[in-house]
């Protein structure tokens, strides 16, 4: 069965419900795959609205990855597992030069903090390929869910860019046959 390109909103993708079988993402996942439907690649957008120019506000999980990124928390990340390298690198080709906001992406194990903390994960467990664009959520913007994490604070500008660059790439994997 061949549905083209769906965008689809989730519910329950925060705690308590991370993780367990009622995020909405699971649904879905487990229902494309009953109906034996393929897909290319699924793109969670998660948290990509802040940023910040200011040397050292970019964190890692890992110390060691200081040395292949930014100190900076101006860029967007794509974040995918061991295994999905090609993937990655296509959506990350197809994003690069859509705008001036610099693009990095990582391809890493799932015991790395944050790798699988959003709703990509879900479609992993059917074998799809899935893919999370982010800033990086907790580890560049350090009111992340607390009662200071307003709205005032996101860029909405570059915000904007993340939105025409991810358009970008669901336009140049839909032309690919």
């Amino acid at each position: 069965m061949n549905t083209g390109i769906e965008s689809v909103a989730y519910t329950l993708e925060e705690p308590p419900f991370f993780d367990t079988e009622d995020m909405g993402s699971v649904h879905h996942a487990r229902l494309l795959h009953d109906q034996k439907v393929s897909v290319k690649c699924v793109i969670a957008l998660e948290m990509i609205g802040y940023f910040s120019s200011e040397p050292g506000s970019q964190l890692y999980p890992i110390p060691a990855l200081k040395i292949f990124y930014p100190s900076k928390g101006n860029f967007i990340g794509i974040v995918g597992r061991l295994g999905q390298r090609k993937i990655v690198k296509k959506i990350k080709g197809l994003m690069k030069g859509a705008t001036d906001l610099p693009v990095y992406s990582i391809n890493a194990p799932l015991i790395v903090t944050g790798v699988d903390f959003s709703d990509h994960r879900s479609y992993w467990t059917y074998g799809y390929d899935a893919v999370m664009i982010t800033d990086t959520a907790f580890y560049r913007n350090q009111q992340y869910h607390e009662p200071s994490d307003t709205a005032e604070r996101l860029n909405y500008e570059l915000m904007g860019k993340v939105v025409i660059q991810v358009f970008e790439a669901i336009k140049g994997l839909a032309r690919e046959k």
